[in-house]
This record gives structure tokens, C-alpha cells and sequence, in this order.
């Protein structure tokens, strides 16, 4: 918690902030936006190739949430008992062991009960069994794909669908859903809360998740996991900020937003963790062992320790169809944003009228590729593809994004011209504090967190199965799929760049293109002021990306002539 606050403090706020700030500036998606400095335009296809990858796999977890929620709907949760086809003999159940010790058979208690603790120190429990041997069917290895499970495929297509449906009128449909999505789940976690901490031995759970431990704040991946988390959190360096704030009014109060959002998500998250580790407690006194024993990590927690503490709880049904609502609507908004990502940088980077008016057709398109790209992790083998995914496609390469976005801004476009283009639209420059995070403090924590995890790096695992070399070499891959697009974009850019010397290509590349700026006229002042009247014939025509972004004409004050949903 302690690095995590710190990366919160110096590169997610100010990170958040830069990128609000950037997209909201330029009215442009995480494409467009690069005419600042066309030669670090592979940063922007860096983002689109994390958000691809995201979006992949996201949508999968989404599935499984879907396929959780379903099931809930029955009398007794599936993963209550050892009784099902699927149940090994090494099945121990925390609802099987209070039958055990209330049994009527006192001679035979005793051999129960030391049966049952030895099952404990070795036991797996139903919810494991239920998510590895029925829901997952999971193979032995990465490469034995088996089958491909129907119950995920189906599930995998309904969250496509509701996603593309959501969607389909981009932000206008988007923002009225995102009210709900992003809202309802601070009322089942309230619940949840309530629930948690009147439990016996929830006290125990907080008390370990709270309580530090310090030995492990040298290690270089604490602080790696913890601005991972931050990053992914914070939806920093995915693209989605920027095409976000693309969407805004162009004097809107983005450092204020940015700030409240930083805080107010952050908060959200150290919520849900007493919200977790208080039914986690809970479960430990049942069973007798230490909180550690209990808690997992990744998808371990979400869909086998959480689901098997609310089987503890009465008409637990109810509370398993609140947790995995929440978990679909929280993956949903994400989700959303992730796409439009997509699918904005596509219309925005062919522009023209035809695929502005065919802006559903696109988004069609990006939802079918992506649930066709999603199938094989639906496989008995889906789970290692997803957690490769996850460890490599969305982790470092974040960090390394962020950190060439900040040095291009900051040194290459240069930050007094920035400090006085955020000056314009907000009407204040931005506070020393950001001034110097931007400049100095986030660009070299990033450095360092990258220098000390490549040091400390070890392989990747899923429980006690170690990842092959080959698995490791893809994700390695993966990894450096969305990096290698900015020095290959770089190169590309200073070939057709006009110069006589390699020095003169370099500057003309970097420097703005003509049409940077506010991207409507009325905001066109200081340095930004056209010194003629544009016309076609001089290949200067201010317009609008797309009708969300803008109507014409342009008129009005505070950029008026957006549409109203531009509030998101």
C-alpha cells in the first residue's frame, strides 16, 4: 500500500492530468494527437496495441463473470459441496466440515476431524476444483489447447454484444450507460462492507491487510506491481484517457477532474479491500488458518477464495449474483472505454466522410475481431493465454509509453510551450507541483522501476505450473509488440521527412505539423491565431475530427457548439 500511494502521488495523478489535458487540448484521439510531434506518433500506435491486447483479453474475464453470475441463479452455489461429478477425493469443503463436526457419530469424530485437518493443510477446496476442473477444464500445459469450452464461448459472445450495443452510438449511447455502470457498484460494495465486517473474524482480515510488511519494500517488484497497478487502474498510457478527454469542452476544468478522479479511484480500490479481505478473515476463522492461507491473487481471488467465503454466508446465492453483477459492470466500463479507444483512432486517422458516417460499422467490426481473437482463450488452455497476456502485453510496456510521452512532451514539444497551452484552455498554468512530476520526478521513477525489475525479474507461473521457455519468449513478444511500434514509427518518419541532413530531417520531424492546435476556430488565439483567413486553396481548413467531437457550424463561446454529452 505504501508504493502504491507513492506511485498514486508522483505518476498517476500527474500522468491522469497530462493525458486529460493532452487529448482535451487537441479535440484528437491517441493518434491524431501526435501532430504535437509527428515522429513520436508510434507512441499513440503503442497505445492502440495495448488496448488491443487489453481488449482481448478483458472481455474474456468479463465472460467468466457472466458465466459465475448464471450460475449463481440456483437454490445452492455449484461450488458450496464435494458432492459434483467434477470433485476429487482431495475435496474439503468449509460446508462439508461443519457437517462433519455436527455429526451424530461421536467415535467416529474424532478420525473425521483428523482427517479434516490434514485435508486443510493440503486441501483444495470445491470453488478450486469447480473453477479448474468444470468451468476452465484446464489442460496441463499452454500448448494442449483441448476443446474449446461452449459455456465461455457463449458467454464470451453475450459481453460482446452488450458492449457493441452499448456503443453503437459511440459516447452519446456510452456516457448514459456509463451512469450506471460506474455508480451501482459503490452500492453493492457498500453491502458487501456492511455484510464483511459484521462477521466474526473479519477484524483478523483487515488487520493483514493493512498491517505493512516492511521487509518486502525493497523488493523491486512491490514497487513494479505497485505502478502496474496504478497504471492499469488509472487507465494510463492505454489510449482511452485521450480519447476520452477528446470529448470535452475546450476550457473544461480537466486538472480539477483529474485530480478527483485520481483520488476518489484510489479510494475505491483501498474500499474494496476491506470489502475483500473482511469475508477473507472470516473464512480463515472457519477454517481455523492464517488470512495468508486464504487470500490468492489474480483470477484465484475473484472466482475461487471470494466465491467460497460467500458460500459461508446465509442465502449466499443472492450475495454471489451481487459480487459477479458488480465484476460485469465494472469489466463493462472498462470495456467501453477501450474500444471506443479502437475504434476513435481508426476514424480519426482515415478522416474521411465516408467512415465518419460509417462510425457504427467500424465499432461492428472491432467487436467481432475482437470476440474472434478471444476464442482461443475460451480453450481448456485459455487461463495460461490470458495470465501471458495480462503479465507481458499490459504491464511494462505501460510504464515504458507513459515515460516517452512525458520526455516527448515535456523536452522534445517543449514544456513552456505546453505550461502556456494549458494555460489557454484553463485559464491558470498548471501548479509547480505537476511542473516538476512532469519534468523530472515521473519520468525517472519510471526509469528506476524499469531498471530494478528487469534485475529482479522471474519467469511467470500460474500456481505451482512453471511457463515453458517458448510461452515466455511470446509474451516477451507481446510485450514488445506496442514498444517496437515508436523507433520503427520514428524511422518511417524521418525517412519521408524533407532535409538535406540526417539533423534537419530530425527537426522538421519533431516539431509540430501545421494543423496542431485547438481543432475549432473560435479557440484559435495567441500563437494559434490563423494570420489569414483559412481557405481550402491553401491547405489550411480547420474541421472537426468527427460530429461527437464537434457540429458545424462552429460557433459560440466555450466551445458551446459540442454536443451536451461532451460533459463525459
Amino acid at each position: 500500500m505504501f508504493p502504491y500511494f507513492i506511485m498514486l502521488i508522483f505518476c498517476g495523478i500527474p500522468l491522469f492530468f497530462m493525458e486529460l489535458s493532452f487529448g482535451q487540448f487537441a479535440s484528437q484521439g491517441c493518434l491524431g494527437v501526435w501532430k504535437i510531434s509527428p515522429m513520436f506518433k508510434g507512441v499513440g500506435y503503442g497505445m492502440m496495441v495495448v488496448s488491443t491486447y487489453i481488449g482481448i483479453y478483458y472481455n474474456v474475464v468479463i465472460s467468466i463473470a457472466f458465466y459465475y453470475f448464471f450460475s449463481s441463479m440456483t437454490p445452492v452455489l455449484p461450488w458450496a459441496y464435494c458432492n459434483n461429478p467434477w470433485n476429487t477425493p482431495d475435496c474439503v469443503g468449509v460446508l462439508d466440515a461443519s457437517n462433519l463436526t455436527n455429526g451424530s457419530q461421536p467415535n467416529a469424530l474424532s478420525g473425521n476431524l483428523s482427517h479434516l485437518l490434514n485435508h486443510t493443510l493440503k486441501r483444495t477446496s470445491p470453488s478450486e476444483e469447480y473453477w479448474r476442473l468444470y468451468v476452465l477444464k484446464l489442460s496441463d500445459d499452454i500448448g494442449n489447447f483441448g476443446e474449446v469450452r461452449l459455456p465461455l464461448l457463449g458467454c464470451l459472445g453475450v459481453s460482446w454484444v452488450v458492449v457493441f450495443l452499448c456503443l453503437i452510438r459511440g459516447v452519446k449511447s456510452s456516457g448514459k450507460v456509463v451512469y450506471f455502470t460506474a455508480t451501482f457498484p459503490y452500492v453493492v460494495l457498500t453491502i458487501l462492507f456492511v455484510r464483511g465486517v459484521t462477521l466474526e473474524g473479519a477484524f483478523t482480515g483487515i488487520m493483514y491487510y493493512l498491517t505493512p510488511q516492511w521487509d518486502k519494500i525493497l523488493e523491486a517488484k512491490v514497487w513494479g506491481d505497485a505502478a502496474s497497478q496504478i497504471f492499469y487502474s488509472l487507465g494510463c498510457a492505454w489510449g482511452g484517457l485521450i480519447t476520452m478527454a477528446s470529448y470535452n469542452k475546450f476550457h473544461n476544468n480537466c486538472y480539477r477532474d483529474s485530480v478527483i478522479i485520481s483520488i476518489t479511484n484510489c479510494a475505491t480500490s483501498v474500499y474494496a479491500g476491506f470489502v475483500i479481505f473482511s469475508i477473507l478473515g472470516f473464512m480463515a476463522k472457519h477454517l481455523g488458518v492464517d488470512v495468508s492461507r486464504v487470500a490468492d491473487h489474480g483470477p484465484g481471488l475473484a472466482f475461487v477464495a471470494y466465491p467460497e467465503a460467500l458460500t459461508l454466508l446465509p442465502i449466499s446465492p443472492l450475495w454471489s449474483l451481487l459480487f459477479f453483477f458488480m465484476l460485469i459492470l465494472l469489466g463493462l466500463g472498462t470495456q467501453f472505454c477501450l474500444l471506443e479507444t479502437l475504434v476513435t483512432a481508426i476514424v480519426d486517422e482515415v478522416g474521411n466522410e465516408w467512415i465518419l458516417q460509417k462510425k457504427t460499422y467500424v465499432t461492428l467490426a472491432v467487436a467481432v475481431a475482437g470476440f474472434l481473437l478471444g476464442i482461443p482463450l475460451t480453450s481448456q488452455a485459455g487461463i495460461y493465454w490470458l495470465l501471458l497476456m495480462d503479465n507481458y502485453a499490459a504491464s511494462f510496456s505501460l510504464v515504458v509509453i507513459s515515460c516517452i510521452m512525458c520526455v516527448s512532451i515535456m523536452y522534445i514539444y517543449g514544456h513552456r510551450n505546453y505550461f502556456q497551452d494549458i494555460q489557454m484552455m484553463l485559464g491558470f498554468p498548471p501548479p509547480l507541483f505537476f511542473q516538476i512530476c512532469w519534468r523530472f520526478v515521473s519520468p525517472a521513477i519510471i526509469f528506476f522501476i524499469l531498471i530494478f525489475t528487469v534485475i529482479q525479474y522471474r519467469p511467470i507461473t500460474y500456481n505451482h505450473y512453471e511457463y515453458p521457455g517458448w510461452a515466455v519468449a511470446v509474451g516477451f513478444l507481446m510485450a514488445l509488440s506496442s514498444v517496437i511500434c515508436i523507433p520503427l514509427y520514428a524511422l518511417f518518419q524521418l525517412c519521408r521527412t524533407d532535409g538535406d541532413t540526417l539533423l534537419q530531417r530530425l527537426k522538421n520531424a519533431t516539431k509540430p505539423s501545421r494543423d496542431w492546435g485547438p481543432a475549432l476556430l473560435e479557440h484559435q488565439t495567441g500563437r494559434y491565431a490563423p494570420t489569414i483567413a483559412p481557405s481550402p486553396e491553401d491547405g489550411f481548413e480547420v474541421q472537426p475530427l468527427h460530429p461527437d467531437k464537434a457540429q458545424i457550424p462552429m460557433v459560440g463561446s466555450n466551445g458551446s457548439s459540442h454536443l451536451q454529452d461532451s460533459r463525459i
